[in-house]
Parts: C-alpha cells; sequence; structure tokens
C-alpha cells in the first residue's frame, strides 16, 4: 500500500515547499553545522538531523515541508529513497516527501520514478545546473510524462546556484542551465505537469515572471534567499498578477524558516496575499485540500 499524507492544513501555519536533508553522514558522532559538510552550505547553528529530527523541527513550528531525498546513484549518495519514505510514514503529519532525480540516467530514472511513484512519492526535484543539462532536452520527455500522469509536481532550480559559488571555474557549474525560460518549453509540452521554479531566478527574474504569468501551471518558490534580498519585480508580481502561484520555501538548512520568517516584512508583501504564500497556495497544489 502506497505512502498517504495525514495533514490537517487547518493546523499549520505555513508550508515550506523547498527542505534539503541535513543528514549525519555515515559514521557520523559528533556534532558540526552544515559549513562543516565539505560542500558549499554556508556556516548555520542548524546541527545534522535525522529526518525523524527535522520533522519534529518543523512540527515545533506548525509547518508541514517538502524534502528531497536522493535516488541513491552515485551523483546523489545519501539516505535514498526507501530511508525517506519510511521517514514518510512515521511522520505523515508534516512531511512530504519529493524524489531528487537525475534525468541524464535515462530509461533508469523512468523505471525508478515509476517505482517512488508506485510507493507514493509527492514530487520530483531537479537541478539543471548541478546536472549541467538543459531541462527542455527531449530526451527527458519520457521521464516528465510519467510525472504529469501521475498528477506530481516537478520542481526545478533556478537562477544561480551556491554549488561552487567560490570556488574555480564556479566548481565548473555553468549558471546557463538555470534559465527559467528553457521551462517555458517544458510547460507548453506538458501543459498538465506543475512545474515550481525553485528560488528568485537572478538574473532572469523577468523571465520567471513571464513564464509564470503565461503558463497556467508554472509556480515560483521564494526559497534560498532572504525575503529582504527579494527583487522587486517579484513582489509586485506576487502581490498582483501570480499571488496565487507563489509558494514559501527556505532552503533549509542553508536558511531556516525562522530566519526567513523574520526578514519577510522587508519584502512588502500584501497582508492579504501572505496567507496565499505561506500555506493555501502549495496546500492546492499539492492536493492537500
Amino acid at each position: 500500500m502506497a505512502f498517504t499524507l495525514k495533514i490537517d492544513v487547518d493546523k499549520l501555519d505555513a508550508i515550506d515547499v523547498h527542505v534539503h536533508p541535513n543528514l549525519p553522514p555515515p559514521g557520523y558522532t559528533g556534532e558540526a553545522t552544515p559549513g562543516q559538510r565539505g560542500g558549499n552550505a554556508p556556516p548555520s547553528a542548524i546541527k545534522f538531523m535525522t529526518y525523524d529530527e527535522t520533522a519534529a523541527y518543523y512540527r515545533e513550528r506548525k509547518m508541514a515541508f517538502c524534502i528531497f531525498g536522493n535516488d541513491s546513484t552515485p551523483q546523489h549518495p545519501g539516505g535514498g529513497i526507501q530511508t525517506l519514505m519510511e521517514a514518510a510514514e512515521r511522520n505523515s503529519d508534516v512531511l512530504i516527501p519529493f524524489a531528487w532525480t537525475d534525468p541524464k540516467r535515462g530509461k533508469d530514472a523512468v523505471e525508478d520514478t515509476k517505482r517512488f511513484i508506485d510507493m507514493g512519492i509527492k514530487g520530483f526535484k531537479f537541478h539543471p545546473p548541478g546536472g549541467g543539462y538543459f531541462p527542455n532536452d527531449e530526451a527527458f520527455y519520457p521521464l516528465y510524462k510519467v510525472i504529469e500522469a501521475a498528477g506530481l509536481p516537478a520542481l526545478f532550480h533556478t537562477g544561480q546556484t551556491a554549488v561552487g559559488a567560490g570556488r574555480p571555474g564556479g566548481g565548473g557549474i555553468k549558471l546557463k542551465y538555470g534559465n527559467p525560460m528553457y521551462l517555458d518549453d517544458v510547460a507548453a509540452d506538458f501543459p498538465n505537469l506543475s512545474i515550481i521554479m525553485a528560488h528568485p531566478s537572478v538574473p532572469w527574474q523577468d523571465e520567471a515572471l513571464s513564464v509564470a504569468v503565461h503558463k497556467p501551471k508554472v509556480y515560483i518558490d521564494l526559497s534560498g534567499w532572504s525575503p529582504k534580498y527579494f527583487p522587486q519585480e517579484l513582489v509586485h508580481y506576487g502581490n498582483t498578477l501570480i499571488k496565487g502561484k507563489v509558494l514559501f520555501g527556505s532552503d533549509f538548512p542553508m536558511i531556516t524558516p525562522d530566519r526567513w520568517m523574520a526578514d519577510l516584512p522587508a519584502a512588502n508583501f500584501r497582508d492579504e496575499v501572505k496567507p496565499l504564500i505561506f500555506k493555501e497556495n502549495a496546500a492546492r497544489l499539492l492536493g492537500l485540500r
């Protein structure tokens, strides 16, 4: 029997649609901040957390959250989807499991996606700059077709990325793959696929807004940036034309929901729009209403 969510939306203050695992590495026995992981995460007061500890963290804040489990490929080592789904069963009141997928794996990615859907996964995460691909590559269309048929959302990293930032050559990461305009092709060719453009899409914010206005099932999440740094165009459109398509996301543990919420007043979102951003838009997108 596939996993099902048991979320009472009315008891929540928010739904964070962009959360990364902060799992302890195998054999880890001490404590460290994300900045000590050997990657590019900035220093943080948030220590390594198991899935259950992350769920407790969000439950305490009356928030549900979408968290990205890895598909256990060499490119994405980690807890694995099975481990994530077991944690989701234990925390079905707040934990919404997404699978981080590498579409370049071709048929293997398609078969894994079908298996994850059978297990009850609730969405998929893609990172074109990290994977070095354009998301509109038609070689990936069989994968998108499976996700669309299942009625699940696909979240794509857009804009510049912290991955590789400051390293020689940016760690080999090419930012062009994060241009949200490439997702316009995907949205046009898969009109029933819900697409989340993750992050304010700097330096292509106007492109992201154009796609979100034009394509009915394209959303924008606000993760990865403090609200005080949001482009004014994003806030303006979020208050008006796309107020039903903007989603709260933190990018935890890189930015905590506490920090995000504390900085929110600087963004000047209208009071009547905030409940949509915090919870209602995501609840509708994720089928929780």
